[in-house]
């Protein structure tokens, strides 16, 4: 890089940050009215130019018409729910404990706790869901809902969707009477690991592979005033079937197991990457109907096509994979490639030694069936093989749900799958994750960074932090702690005397 070029990244980088903090003074205090109405206005201008935004999107990342529609739906969706969080204002988690001369452990203060934004934010935008992981998606709303700027580290899979959706959201947001600088967006890769390091950004989001996720991740914490940093960084999802499952409805299962691997040709961070199922189970001829009906489908962009293709061939080369269906990769002359799903079979024994070829995610259409034999320990070889996920399904008989014997012991399973997974499917299939206040989209390491979650209401946790005021007089006090509380948010006050019974 010319002496120049360092110049004019600086300059992007430090006018970026200090317009993020300059907005961060007046987008903190703003009311819960007028930061709701900005996220409102905001969604309401994605869906005006939706025909605009659906079709640069198509063109930019060969994702279909429909996914597309609908995911910019949830991207609008998002921004609704979370107008609606702020409003409510419980996520603010007010405690107030008042001056107590009495208090059991002697005389207690005036103490008033609240969660309040962290400061600006950096968020690197992901490839494979060009709205709702993007500009203005999951991560971008949450932050703005909690009260802090965002800057948008764009992906260079779709730019110009980007640069419109940011035109759009910035736009919405000041009309709304949010500040200047509250939604920016660079593109330069240099400009987003420079901002990550910039001091006035105080917390960062990342969605994308393992690798640069936990390089970013070290970025983060080797700062001088370290920041939490909130990667998502991938997950292989597993699904556990029981024989009385199979017994049950095996073709029904295998064909479910087909979709959710070729959905969006594979590039979703819930797709399962491996099916487990009893040793002697037939289960090639099912794969292979289900498969033969998926269409050919476009991989994002040609860096993700060449991981998929090395992934496979890994894949592959490793003694005892056996291929139920293979897959088709092409390149057109765009250098595009466009890719059906293969899926292969090994014994268990055979995926504990092969380690890294098969344990590790392929972002794409490809799947592996484990036959596991009679009378081993799920949950075990979950924690073996599998610790840290996003999901982890479990299909069972009828008869195992229920109370005995049996369904104690299964659900003693579904506990232990608790532990390496951050949502746990009871039948089903991980692709598709609701936008809802139960929704944990997270999970323990290497799933994410941080075990928070970037979908549901929760997600506003991670751009927050408790703040408590002692003896403050009531006119130097934030709204929401105040007596008179007007912005009339939910709190929790432990009035005096109320130690008395401790």
């Amino acid at each position: 890089m010319t002496a120049t070029a360092a110049s004019d990244l600086d300059r992007t980088v430090d006018e970026a940050a200090r317009a993020a903090a300059t907005a961060f003074a007046g987008l903190s205090l703003a009311t819960p009215a007028t930061r709701a109405d900005a996220l409102r206005r905001a969604a309401a201008a994605l869906g005006e130019h939706a025909d605009e935004l659906v079709a640069t999107a198509q063109a930019e990342t060969g994702l279909a018409e429909a996914r597309l529609r609908g995911e910019l739906k949830r991207t609008q969706v998002q921004l609704r729910l979370f107008a609606h969080v702020v409003e409510d204002g419980a996520y603010l988690d007010v405690r107030i404990d008042e001056a107590d001369p009495e208090f059991v452990l002697g005389a207690r203060p005036d103490l008033r706790r609240a969660l309040w934004p962290v400061g600006p934010v950096l968020n690197f935008a992901a490839s494979n869901f060009p709205f709702a992981f993007s500009v203005a998606g999951g991560d971008t709303a949450a932050a703005l809902a909690a009260g802090c700027p965002v800057i948008v580290k764009a992906h260079p899979g779709h730019p110009l969707l980007s640069e419109r959706v940011a035109e759009l959201v910035a736009g919405a947001l000041v009309e709304a009477g949010l500040p200047e600088g509250t939604l920016q967006l660079v593109a330069d890769q240099d400009a987003g690991v420079a901002l990550l390091e910039h001091p006035s950004v105080r917390a960062a989001a990342f969605t994308g592979s393992q690798r640069v996720g936990q390089l970013l991740a070290a970025r983060a914490a080797a700062r001088p005033e370290p920041i939490p940093f909130f990667g998502e960084l991938g997950s292989v999802n597993p699904v556990l079937v029981s024989a009385a499952a199979l017994d049950e409805r095996a073709d029904a299962l295998l064909a479910g197991f087909v979709g959710s691997v070729s959905g969006s040709a594979g590039q979703l961070c819930t797709k399962p990457g491996f099916l487990l199922v009893p040793e002697g189970t037939a289960y090639d001829d099912a794969v292979v109907a289900a498969a033969a009906d998926v269409p050919e489908h476009r991989l994002l962009n040609p860096s993700i096509a060449d991981g998929y293709e090395r992934r496979v061939s890994e894949a592959l080369g490793v003694d005892g994979v056996r291929v139920v269906r293979p897959g088709g990769f092409r390149r057109d002359d765009d250098g595009q490639a466009w890719v059906t799903p293969t899926f292969v079979a090994v014994p268990l024994d055979v995926l504990r030694s092969a380690g890294e070829a098969l344990l590790d995610e392929v972002f794409g259409p490809f799947s592996v069936v484990v036959e596991y034999p009679a009378g081993t320990d799920l949950a075990a070889v979950v924690g073996e093989l599998f610790p840290g996920n996003l999901t982890l399904t479990l299909h069972l008989g009828a008869e195992e749900t229920g109370a005995g014997e049996t369904g104690a012991e299964q659900g003693a399973l579904v506990a232990a799958l608790g532990r390496y997974a951050g949502r746990v499917l009871l039948g089903g299939w991980p692709t598709g994750v609701a936008v809802t206040p139960a929704m944990q989209h997270g999970g323990p390491s290497p799933a994410t960074t941080t075990d928070g979650t970037s979908v549901g209401t929760a997600a506003i946790g991670r751009f927050l932090r408790g703040v408590t005021f002692q003896d403050a007089p009531q006119d130097l006090l934030p709204a929401p702690l105040r007596d008179d509380n007007p912005w009339g948010v939910p709190r929790t006050v432990s009035p005096r005397g109320a130690s008395a019974e401790w």
